[in-house]
């Protein structure tokens, strides 16, 4: 089992940039797909960014793609997300997920981990 706590969210004007960190308790970050989320107000959690297991691959949203890279660090058992040209729309509540069963993967579904989120705001 594992515990994750995100953290670095916050209020940034259109353009800035913004580093997501999540913390990981229990088994290394390496045994696990990894993920991060958001979910807008009145909308449905979206994908963002996955990373896997093995750290060879990662995958991006379209909309993100360019903008946000997923990464994680062994040794300090955590994730990231650096998130840079920020817009209006990328406001959200942002989770980390994780999972051990499988090497990555893009839907929601497959994890059995969660953070409890981390709330980005971007002004225009």
């Amino acid at each position: 089992q594992v515990q994750l706590v995100e953290s670095g969210g916050g209020l940034v004007q259109a353009g800035g940039s913004l580093r997501l960190s999540c913390a990981a308790s229990g088994r290394t970050t390496s045994s696990y797909a990894l993920g991060w989320f958001r979910q807008a107000p009145g909308k449905e959690r979206e994908f963002v960014a996955a990373l896997s297991r093995s750290g060879g691959r990662t995958y991006y949203a379209d909309s993100v793609k360019g903008r946000f890279t997923i990464s994680r660090d062994n040794a300090k058992n955590t994730v990231y997300l650096q998130m840079n040209s920020l817009k209006p729309e990328d406001t959200a509540v942002y989770y980390c997920a994780a999972d051990p069963r499988w090497d990555v993967g893009r839907a929601a579904a497959i994890y059995e981990y969660w953070g409890q989120g981390t709330q980005v705001t971007v002004s225009s």
